[in-house]
């Protein structure tokens, strides 16, 4: 008799779970999912490498890829299990979201959103698109939810929140000013963490920290810093909006400004100093199939014939 497939272990590990869940338990406890989205090259592949103490040169992500970690909670007890998925190409594969947010997984999931400061005018629409592209999945979800578990729905969303990283190069007082007060409003928004980083050891160190916190539940950080010529890192719940204060604009000017909601006028006072460059800059990426780094002369000379009949 053939040994069994790969496929066919983890179809029949899936279907035993969820024989031996209740309706909503998801993800048995112990097991937590992170999904990194962000700009193209900010530095997603690093950040996870680094939180699982992989020695090993971070390669591009083309499309989505995922990976795990865990950790030992005691003597003779199953270890804890993280699964880490991350989001290539900025805002060109939003479709593929769908994929790692589930049903199941949405009880124990958590984003994070890595922002290239390298680059501030692609900042706000590469932030806009991730997170409303996520967040409409997520309201398909609990929606779907809704129909069979209506507590369970209304739990979700009182549960949600998201963590966000970001780059820090220099910028003048000003420009700084902005950008440090903008994404304090964002994070405090989504009920997020705020967290800049860089290359230095000791900011990687309570990047992973956080990390940690999402994937395997080890208690969170009460350390804080909002000085706008510093790394920001401010865990979720330790900000609010009257130390954030209002958009950075001449109170002459703030008039002129016709927003429907506050996020619509951060977004405009933010779009003053920072205008969006086209929208086409976001979607470039470069086409899998061609990159010769993922050649299979078979499979290249069956799309090659393909192509050619269409």
């Amino acid at each position: 008799m053939p040994s069994e497939t790969l496929w066919e272990i983890a179809k029949a590990e899936v279907e035993k779970r969820g024989s031996n869940g209740s309706e909503g338990d998801g993800v048995e406890i112990g097991e937590k999912s992170v999904f990194f989205i962000g700009s193209k090259n900010g530095g997603k592949t690093t950040i996870i490498l680094r939180c699982l103490d992989r020695d090993e040169p971070p390669k591009p992500t083309l499309a989505l890829e995922y990976t795990y970690g865990r950790r030992a909670k005691g003597r003779n007890i199953p270890k804890d299990i993280a699964h880490f998925w991350e989001l290539g190409g900025g805002t060109s594969l939003l479709d593929l979201i769908s994929i790692p947010i589930t049903r199941d997984t949405l009880w124990t999931f958590s984003i994070v959103l890595v922002l290239d400061f390298s680059k501030p005018n692609d900042l706000w629409p590469t932030m806009e698109n991730l997170l409303q592209a996520t967040k409409l999945h997520v309201d398909k979800m609990i929606m779907k939810l809704g129909k069979t578990n209506s507590k369970a729905a209304s739990e979700m969303r009182q549960k949600l929140w998201s963590n966000m990283q970001k780059d820090h190069p220099d910028f003048d007082s000003e420009k700084r000013k902005v950008i440090c007060k903008t994404l304090r409003f964002v994070a405090h928004y989504y009920g997020a963490s705020l967290m800049f980083t860089c290359k230095s050891e000791a900011l990687l160190l309570k990047i992973c920290g956080v990390i940690n916190q999402l994937a395997f539940g080890i208690d969170k950080s009460k350390s804080i810093c909002v000085d706008q010529n510093k790394p920001l890192f401010i865990t979720a719940g330790l900000d609010s909006l009257s130390h954030i204060g209002s958009p950075p604009v001449p109170d002459n000017d703030i008039g002129k400004l016709h927003a429907h909601s506050p996020m619509e006028l951060w977004k405009k006072v933010y779009g003053k100093l920072f205008p969006p460059k086209s929208t086409n800059t976001l979607k470039d990426v470069k086409d899998p199939a061609k990159d010769p780094q993922y050649a299979e002369s078979e499979v290249d000379e069956m799309r090659i014939h393909k192509d050619q009949k269409n």
